[in-house]
């Protein structure tokens, strides 16, 4: 603000924000209680201002404003993509240090053409659509935007997915113009992948399938390069994902392809070993309980042991039966032993190599999530995975492997 209080009031009027900060020099104080509060038809919710002690100095605006504007702004609620500053009237160093500190929380920037400019009129707090006015107003998040795009694709490329799509919404409320539904339906599409990277497959084919609709119908509008191949590797993963929200079986084979896929996921990062250790022999047990089930309808977490081949008969009612309930559930050892007993290839292959597989069981079993205390090694997971697609039948390619996000 100035001495002359036309041009703040001017943009008050227009913008008509919650709140309103003036950034100033001492002398004009009395000027913003005096004039510009008679001139406004809606007054905002908020008054405040921060005072500069030396306004042609960089340093002292910037560390004043550094020190007082965001704990202001966060003290008032105000989320990124609703600040507007104002900058006719500022010095140099005033205008600087306002866009600086200001950045974060911006919308737009404003300059009047042919403004003062001894002094300024400071950040002004307003919805997330503040009107255009005829002064040159620039939201300088659209020239950020590819940037900070890549970065939210790098998150997401690392397997940070909520905090990928936290940067998806924050790129939607501070850019302007028709690219904010794609990039809400961006953060929609992280946030369906962290859902299915936490076995919520359900609601992760839910918020996908919003999300996916969301982002064809924005790419109609035009995008970065690389949608189109983004696009249908979602489709993809959806076919994948939509196979088991829609099997209505008790035992679904396809969980057992994601559970090796999340393990292996984990180890290409190196993170979260002993976690993704513990994965790959549920997902060889997941593989052994459908092979059970679709072979010969055995449930192994409630077996008769009438069922099994005759000369485990009696080795399970001595070794697997739960003294509380009675009921005898087959470990995944046992499961094996099970299926070998039935001449099924799975059991037959994995009980012929056993004296070698041992040692990675054991590994695993050792591990701090197994029930050690040492930390398992890469060297051990790469070669239980290896084991796990072997004895399993699988292949790489049969595992549903999540998107790469490219936009450049």
């Amino acid at each position: 603000m100035q001495a002359d209080p036309k041009p703040a009031i001017a943009t008050l009027r227009e913008l008509t924000p919650d709140m309103v900060c003036f950034v100033l020099d001492e002398s004009h104080k009395s000027v913003a209680e005096s004039e510009i509060h008679p001139a406004l038809v809606k007054m905002p919710q908020r008054w405040d201002w921060i005072v500069l002690p030396e306004i042609q100095s960089f340093a002292s605006c910037h560390k004043t404003l550094a020190r007082q504007l965001p704990s202001l702004l966060s003290t008032w609620g105000v989320l990124p993509g609703e600040l507007v500053i104002d900058l006719t009237g500022s010095t140099s160093a005033m205008a600087s240090a306002m866009t600086l500190v200001g950045f974060p929380f911006t919308h737009s920037i404003r300059l009047t053409p042919d403004g003062p400019s001894e002094t300024p009129s400071g950040p002004t707090a307003t919805d997330r659509k503040p009107r255009l006015s005829a002064s040159s107003e620039e939201n300088p998040w659209d020239e950020e935007a590819p940037r900070l795009r890549q970065e939210a694709c790098q998150l997401f490329n690392q397997g940070a997915f909520e905090a990928a799509a936290n940067s998806f919404h924050t790129l939607e409320h501070r850019i302007s113009g028709g690219s904010k539904p794609m990039y809400r339906a961006l953060a929609d599409v992280a946030n369906g992948y962290a859902l299915w990277d936490q076995h919520l497959y359900r609601q992760a084919w839910e918020k996908l399938k919003g999300g996916i609709k969301a982002l064809e119908l924005a790419a109609v509008w035009g995008g970065p390069p690389g949608m189109d191949r983004l696009i249908k590797s979602l489709k993809t993963n959806m076919s994948f994902l939509e196979r088991i929200v829609l099997d209505v079986k008790e035992i679904k084979p396809s969980i057992a392809l994601d559970l090796l896929a999340w393990a292996k996921r984990r180890g290409d990062r190196h993170r979260e070993l002993d976690s993704a250790t513990r994965t790959l022999l549920r997902a060889m047990e997941a593989f052994s309980q459908s092979q059970l089930f679709a072979k010969h309808q055995i449930k192994s977490w409630d077996v008769n042991p009438d069922q099994l081949p005759e000369s485990l008969r009696e080795t399970c009612r001595t070794r697997y039966r739960n003294e509380i309930d009675g009921k005898y559930r087959l470990p995944l050892h046992g499961q094996l032993l099970v299926l070998d007993g039935f001449d099924d290839s799975m059991g037959r292959q994995f009980m012929r190599d056993w004296p070698k597989l041992k040692t990675l069981f054991d590994a695993a079993d050792h591990s701090i999530l197994g029930g050690g205390f040492e930390p398992i090694k890469a060297e051990r997971f790469q070669q239980l995975l290896e084991a796990v697609l072997k004895h399993s039948g699988v292949t790489l390619s049969d595992l549903p492997a999540f998107p790469v996000f490219h936009l450049a």
